[in-house]
C-alpha cells in the first residue's frame, strides 16, 4: 500500500505492525501506516502465561495493536497484542481493504492518463488526504454526497475521470432493517381496515416493501443509508399503521424486528 499517516500514532489508536524480530521477552514490529517502529513487551502479546512467544507471532507477520505508550523524546512506542478486541481487528483489517480498493482506483485512473500510479496517488492524496484522513473517505463522499472533486483542488487532469471510475467501482451504502408486522381486525370490514394499514405504510416512503406472509403476517424491509435515517422511517411507518388501525377499536398490531446476524 502507498498509504502513510504523518507523525506518530497516537495512544489507544489501532496500528497495522510487521513483525521484524522476535526475541525471548519483547517483539519488534514495524508499524506499517507511520514507518516507524515499535515495540511489543511479552505481557502484551497474550493474557495469561507465555511458554513460547513464538506460538503467537513470527516474523513477517502482519498484525494489529494498539498503541499503549508514546516516549515523544526517545521515539520509542510500546504496543500491546492483547488489548485488541476480534471486533476492532475486524474493523480495522476492512479499513484497510478498503484503502487497497480506493488505491486500485487510483492505478486505473494512472492507466487512463498514462502515468505512473505513485505519481497520480501522490497528486491526489496531497489534496484528498489532509482533509478526509483515508481516500475511501473522500470516493463515499463522490458517491454518497455527490461532491465534486475539482471542487476541493484534485487537478483538473484527474477530477472528472477519477469520479467516474469511483461511482463506477463504488456503490452507494444501504442498511437494511427487516422484521414482520402482524395484523388483524374483527370489524365487518376487517380485511379492509388491514390492507389500507399497509397501503399507507408503504406509500410513507420509497424505501419501504411490505408483502404478505400468511396468517396476518406481512413482511416489512426498510432500506436506508445509515441507521439513523432507517429507524428513522420505521418510526414513521410504524406510526402510520397505529394511526390508521386506531380507527378501527377491534384491530391490533405488533412489529417484531428481525435480530442482525454477524
Amino acid at each position: 500500500m502507498h498509504f502513510r499517516r504523518q507523525g506518530t500514532p497516537e495512544e489507544g489508536e489501532l496500528v497495522f505492525c510487521t513483525v521484524t524480530n522476535v526475541q525471548y521477552n519483547s517483539v519488534f514490529v514495524k508499524i506499517e501506516e507511520y514507518q516507524k517502529s515499535g515495540l511489543i513487551h511479552i505481557s502484551e502479546i497474550s493474557p495469561g502465561r507465555i511458554r513460547n512467544i513464538r506460538d503467537f507471532v513470527k516474523e513477517g507477520k502482519m498484525i494489529v495493536c494498539k498503541v499503549i505508550k508514546i516516549d515523544r523524546h526517545r521515539g520509542n512506542i510500546d504496543l500491546s497484542l492483547r488489548r485488541v478486541t476480534e471486533m476492532q481487528k475486524r474493523n480495522k483489517t476492512d479499513e484497510r481493504k478498503q484503502e487497497q480498493k480506493a488505491e486500485k482506483i487510483i492505478e486505473t485512473l494512472a492507466s487512463q492518463v498514462k502515468k505512473e500510479p505513485l505519481v497520480v496517488y501522490k497528486d491526489v492524496a496531497s489534496v484528498l488526504l489532509p482533509k478526509y484522513d483515508m481516500l475511501q473517505y473522500a470516493f463515499e463522499d463522490v458517491v454518497e454526497n455527490n461532491q465534486s472533486l475539482k471542487k476541493i483542488g484534485v487537478p483538473v487532469e484527474y477530477a472528472d475521470k477519477l469520479e467516474e471510475i469511483v461511482k463506477e467501482k463504488i456503490k452507494p451504502k444501504k442498511v437494511i432493517i427487516s422484521g414482520t408486522i402482524s395484523l388483524s381486525s374483527f370489524a365487518e370490514n376487517g380485511l379492509d381496515v388491514v390492507k389500507n394499514a399497509l397501503q399507507v405504510a408503504e406509500s410513507s416512503h420509497e424505501h419501504v416493501q411490505i408483502r404478505y406472509l400468511g396468517e396476518g403476517n406481512h413482511a416489512l424491509e426498510v432500506e436506508a443509508k445509515n441507521y439513523k435515517e432507517a429507524e428513522k422511517i420505521l418510526k414513521t411507518v410504524l406510526d402510520s399503521i397505529e394511526k390508521e388501525l386506531s380507527k378501527d377499536k377491534t384491530s391490533s398490531f405488533n412489529f417484531k424486528r428481525k435480530e442482525k446476524k454477524d
